[in-house]
């Protein structure tokens, strides 16, 4: 499970598969002495979401393939690039049935995920004819043109999405910081603008006071420098400080033992740091400040640590940093507040984008109560007529009570009574001896002899 860890945090999908049998070296220490939980050794280690929209297809897609013998063997003898360039996809058809068989599943359930996603998209804004097949060609983690099978392609395809994205990752979120950032100034900005001269005072002071309040606080360490390492390893680990040695600091912070420090776990190696800028419960402190100097602290290492650029660091490339003049005497630390995160040009193109949204929202909430309005004049409209026909139905009724006639029922249908019995002497329209009504035009037998006694013949 080391492999399934390394490979969900840093997406360059199954790059680190070569790195499961490494054995990590025991470490030169009594981990008793160290603070926190030790890790239980087979424990499923929770791995964090990779912020794909395709995480979840990814971490399926890697529990399967872990359960393969064979490929697990090739992966031993594959190098980096083979990964990459996708030489090893190619195994895939080697695994075994029942392998290849889950991983058709799983496509066929992400397939069909992705086309709930996009009709569900198309039905918001009232589309029609949706080509789901056309509209696939988006997501590039899987081969569209074969919905029903697992092929090579789409393991070569998931490893080149999974790491084409995943370098981007960080780029979008400092983008979305950025205007998060620039939204908050706007609408600090427009709550001004609404108050009067004396309260508009009285909350600058306060936003003054409180930028203030925030950058008052101790030194922050270089991140990765010495000084910073040895913090956490008295503060966080609990060890003496004149006994650190980068060797076993690596080992002691490599969580899952799988030979690599990933991004998540150089993360935490700056929780100690954060703490001194950052209070929850502290107006002044903002939280989704302190998670972006965390991400910028974790690129600033990498890109002084990672020298493969494969988002993992080696005990090799950690021990190579440690001898660097950087380590031992490094550049003072700027933190966010120390920085100009936007320009008043940005701010003011971000609010002009602000307002053209805005104004399209208020077009569509114009059009929607138009709507709004037409269906209740229809509504009433026909409600007036319906009133009207009901008043004619009774009219009409009353008019056929007063001439005598049946009333008619609830849905306008006349109510007829059953027709009156004959006397049983009466048998004037009926033939001797039965009980059949004549057909019409046929004159009883009697009623014919009497009529031909009143005939007279002339010559």
């Amino acid at each position: 499970m080391r492999w399934t860890a390394v490979i969900v945090q840093q997406c360059v999908l199954l790059v680190t598969y070569l790195l499961i049998t490494l054995e990590a070296v025991p470490i030169d220490i009594d981990k008793t002495k160290v603070k926190g939980e030790p890790h239980v050794e087979g424990e499923k280690i929770e791995n964090p979401d990779t912020g794909l929209y395709y995480d979840e297809y990814l971490r399926q897609v890697i529990d399967v393939l872990e359960t393969d013998k064979h490929f697990r063997e090739k992966l031993q003898t594959a190098d980096i690039e083979e990964i990459k360039n996708g030489k090893l996809s190619k195994e895939l058809d080697l695994v075994s049935h029942h392998v290849r068989t889950r991983l058709d599943e799983l496509k066929r359930q992400e397939v069909a995920r992705l086309r709930m996603l996009i009709k569900a998209k198309m039905d918001s804004i009232q589309d029609t004819g949706i080509d789901h097949q056309a509209l696939l060609k988006q997501f590039e983690h899987l081969n569209h043109q074969n919905p029903d099978t697992f092929e090579p392609k789409d393991l070569d395809m998931l490893i080149k999405a999974a790491t084409s994205d995943l370098e981007n990752y960080d780029k979008t979120r400092h983008e979305e910081f950025k205007k998060y950032e620039m939204m908050k100034e706007h609408e600090r900005r427009e709550y001004l603008k609404t108050l009067n001269e004396e309260k508009r005072r009285e909350e600058e002071s306060k936003y003054e006071e409180q930028k203030k309040k925030h950058g008052d606080h101790p030194k922050i360490n270089h991140p990765g420098s010495k000084d910073q390492l040895k913090e956490v390893w008295e503060e966080a680990d609990g060890l003496d400080p004149n006994d650190f040695d980068p060797k076993t600091f690596f080992k002691l912070h490599d969580v899952n033992n799988d030979g690599f420090l990933d991004e998540q776990e150089l993360e935490a190696l700056f929780t100690k740091e954060l703490e001194k800028v950052y209070d929850p419960k502290n107006e002044e402190d903002d939280m989704v400040e302190m998670e972006e100097e965390r991400l910028r602290m974790r690129e600033h290492v990498m890109n002084e640590v990672d020298l493969n650029r494969d988002r993992l660091v080696t005990l090799e490339e950690f021990l190579k940093a440690t001898e660097k003049k950087e380590f031992l005497e490094p550049d003072s630390w700027e933190t966010l507040d120390q920085q100009q995160l936007f320009t008043e040009e940005e701010l003011k193109e971000f609010e002009s984008h602000i307002s053209q949204q805005e104004d399209e929202l208020r077009k569509k909430a114009e059009d929607l109560q138009k709507q709004k309005e037409e269906l209740q004049r229809q509504h009433d409209q026909l409600q007036a007529q319906k009133q009207e026909l009901q008043q004619v139905v009774q009219q009409m009724e009353q008019k056929k009570l007063q001439q005598g006639n049946p009333a008619s029922g609830p849905a306008g249908e006349l109510k007829f009574q059953p027709p009156e019995e004959h006397p049983a002497g009466n048998a004037q329209n009926h033939p001797a001896g039965g009980a059949q009504p004549l057909p019409p035009g046929h004159v009883p037998v009697q009623e014919a002899a009497a009529r031909n006694d009143h005939v007279q013949i002339h010559p």
